[in-house]
């Protein structure tokens, strides 16, 4: 397959993100006034901590908080209180790159797992701890109650953290891809019941990092969440994983896309995504060729 079909496929299977996945990491944008919310500067900086290898067969071995920051930095917020929203890190000579992967489950999929489906995917988290990737899993909390040995698994692994991706994946700006939409309230209640879920299931390295579902958010979006004391964490690389069938070809477009702080959206779930693990055996040695370090996204916000 050559690169100008391998990248069609690529975007092909981005647009298929859309229709089937609700658009989740697929990139809707914000108005101009939302926009200026990500002229927010760091409130909270931590040092990076080292990043900690487990055991890919099993439970980490490290302390349950060893990787995670003692006080996980956060952006200011931005214009009129609006919760401020994080693409990629500003300082952009330091070769470094986040992978982030969104474990979707909506509220009202419970009969497909039932019936076998799986929104989860064991065989990426073991490569990454193989790998000894540091990443950032964008989590609902509807996933953690489907899986919550593996998310405290997750959340317990100083290898990773857990941000959250609401509770339900339903719109928090309409139209969003068909997705159901939530009011200002029901809004900020969804991401308190994610965070509840995520300490049910006892994950502990968690941070107060939110992602859209969809990708979709305006000014009133970020206003709902103001209270949240949350940063919301967008992307700049959109992997095209969903759907995919070519691993190369989602490695590809990653690859293309990468820059020095950049942000990669991809996705935790066998089901919608099911080539993402093969096409991160592509990814990292590659980049780590070319001189990059992986990193969470606290340690980009932090920069």
């Amino acid at each position: 397959m050559t690169n100008s079909v391998r990248k069609v496929a690529a975007a092909a299977a981005t647009a298929v993100l859309g229709a089937a996945l609700a658009g989740c990491g697929g990139g809707a944008g914000a108005p101009d006034a939302g926009r200026e919310a990500r002229m927010g500067t760091p409130a909270a900086s931590a040092s990076a901590s080292a990043s900690t290898s487990a055991s890919a067969a099993g439970a980490p071995a490290a302390s349950p908080q060893a990787g995670a920051p003692a006080k996980p930095p956060t952006m200011a917020p931005g214009p009129n209180g609006l919760t401020p929203v994080f693409e990629r890190a500003k300082q952009r000579t330091d070769k470094t790159v986040a992978l982030t992967f969104d474990a979707d489950m909506t509220s009202d999929q419970g009969p497909r797992a039932a019936d076998g489906e799986h929104f989860d995917n064991p065989a990426l988290i073991s490569t990454l701890r193989t790998l000894k990737v540091p990443s950032t899993i964008f989590m609902t909390g509807r996933w953690a109650e489907e899986y919550p040995d593996q998310a405290k698994s997750i959340g317990t692994d100083p290898n990773f953290e857990i941000a959250n991706h609401s509770y339900s994946h339903h719109a928090f700006k309409s139209p969003c891809y068909g997705l159901p939409a939530l009011d200002g309230a029901a809004a900020r209640a969804d991401v308190d019941r994610a965070f509840a879920a995520f300490k049910q299931a006892g994950a502990v390295n968690t941070v107060p990092y939110f992602r859209f579902p969809g990708g979709c958010y305006d000014d009133q979006a970020l206003r709902a969440l103001s209270t949240a004391k949350v940063t919301a964490v967008q992307w700049d690389v959109v992997s095209g994983d969903a759907f995919a069938k070519d691993p190369v070809a989602v490695a590809e477009q990653v690859l293309d896309g990468v820059k020095p702080g950049s942000v990669v959206v991809m996705h935790c779930t066998r089901s919608a995504a099911p080539v993402t693990e093969e096409a991160v055996q592509r990814i990292v040695p590659e980049l780590r060729k070319r001189g990059y370090r992986f990193v969470k996204v606290s340690e980009l916000i932090g920069k």
